[in-house]
């Protein structure tokens, strides 16, 4: 690994054939430029590998994107080498389902004692759980399968798991029966404790809309063609918990999915109902396009019920955030300072970035409803994210909360990864929980 800065010393640590090959063919160190270097037989020595002139984190995914199969070893100006190995393992992911080549060989990296490959190995892992469960198109995973995506985790890592299905979730979750119930696949709540019962309680909610066409409120094909990772936040929410459950951080983890498929068909929800919720709140539909915050209310209220310290959810929500901050950025939300501060500061420390917006409470009206408790969305165009924040606020009164509104898709290739389903802000997350609560 070569920085532009450092380039005239690299080259002059090479044997003389191989500086040679680098000098003619151009090299410049540029950032991610590659170049494979033979050796005496002819077989690949060395590669040369460009930072440029101020190295990106996770640079060394392009490595595992580009190299032909084989073991290599980082060398030269690596920098932080347990975060270029996560960056070659992350960079590395590929997505090969329903691909032939499925079992390819691919690089691999070397890494030194030093450097912890287990917890490496189990951040890789569990994001590849989020990036694969968003990848796979909603034919293949429907309500029933995301539900056992979920039981199979909590099988591995020995956490109860519970479903609340059928006359049960529509007697005590109705807006998750609701936004459901013009499906054929049945919507579902999972339910997932893992953990000593008197740590601390920390909640995990996901949106778990498996596909949504908008409902009644159809949306245009354009907007349709990504339905399948609408339940990215289910997705992410499953491999942050992987991670905390294999670290044995010191929590009373509880994972909350609302799942369903958000279709059209005689039994839809439609503009203008009055649904019942779980918290006693009644709720007036604006538009069945916004069914994301509906299931998220009826989770967000059982986890409230035990009171923990702490509910985190988790939902590609709106489309305001992404007008706001781009697909690569999530939005996230804070019921105090303190609590913002430590998940900033911890995406920071990681490289997984998302930016605040406020809980704004005079958008608070923009929420009311002549004949119901509260409308689901706000009265006027501005403010989408904030509004369907405060929405969730609503749902919690006591715990602190943080609301992430992600993406969940990464609309072109990276080093940290390719065009596809992406599991964002767990990262950071996760190093959050570990810093504040510690490890078993």
């Amino acid at each position: 690994m070569i920085a532009a800065s450092g380039l005239e010393a690299a080259l002059g640590a090479l044997p003389a054939v191989q500086r040679r090959f680098l000098e003619t063919s151009g090299f410049a160190a540029g950032e991610s430029e590659i170049a494979l270097l033979p050796g005496e037989d002819g077989a690949l020595a060395r590669v040369a590998f460009g930072l440029g002139k101020a190295a990106r984190p996770f640079l060394a995914g392009r490595l595992a994107q580009r190299l032909p199969a084989g073991t290599y070893r980082l060398e030269g100006d690596v920098g932080d080498e347990a975060l270029a190995a996560l960056g070659f393992a992350l960079g590395g992911y590929r997505f090969t389902r329903y691909l032939p080549d499925r079992d390819k060989p691919r690089p691999r990296l070397a890494v030194s004692p030093s450097v912890d490959l287990s917890a490496i190995r189990d951040q890789a892992e569990s994001i590849a759980l989020a990036r694969d469960l968003i990848n796979v198109p909603a034919n293949d995973l429907g309500t029933a399968e995301l539900a056992a995506a979920a039981r199979r985790l909590a099988s591995e890592e020995g956490a109860s798991f519970s479903l609340v299905e059928g006359e049960e979730l529509e007697d005590n979750f109705p807006l998750i029966h609701a936004v459901g119930m013009g499906s054929d696949r049945a919507p579902c709540l999972v339910d997932i404790a893992y953990g000593d019962e008197s740590a601390p309680k920390v909640t995990l909610v996901g949106k778990g809309i498996v596909f949504d066409t908008g409902g009644l409120d159809i949306k245009p094909p354009s907007s349709m063609l990504l339905m399948k990772k609408d339940m990215g936040g289910a997705a992410s929410v499953l491999g942050l918990a992987r991670m905390v459950m294999r670290a044995g951080l010191k929590v009373r983890l509880r994972v909350l999915l609302p799942i369903a498929e958000n279709a059209i068909s005689g039994r839809a929800f439609r503009p203008g109902d009055v649904l019942p919720s779980r918290k006693g709140l009644s709720v007036e539909i604006g538009n069945t396009d916004a069914e994301g915050r509906l299931v998220l209310a009826d989770a967000l209220a059982l986890a409230e019920e035990e009171k923990p310290e702490l509910i985190v959810s988790m939902a590609t929500l709106t489309g305001a955030a992404r007008v706001a901050l781009g697909p690569d950025l999530p939005a996230f939300f804070a019921t105090d300072d303190e609590l913002a501060a430590g998940m900033e500061a911890a995406g920071r420390a990681v490289h997984d970035p998302f930016w605040r917006l406020p809980l704004w409470p005079d958008y608070d009206e923009l929420l009311s409803s002549d004949i119901a408790d509260v409308s689901h969305i706000s009265s006027g165009p501005y403010a989408g994210a904030i509004t369907a924040a405060l929405f969730l606020k609503r749902f919690v009164a006591e715990s602190a909360y943080a609301h992430f509104d992600v993406f969940g898709w990464a609309p072109k290739s990276r080093p940290i990864g390719p065009k596809g389903g992406e599991a964002q802000a767990i990262r950071a997350l996760f190093a959050y929980l570990e810093k504040r609560y510690g490890k078993g």
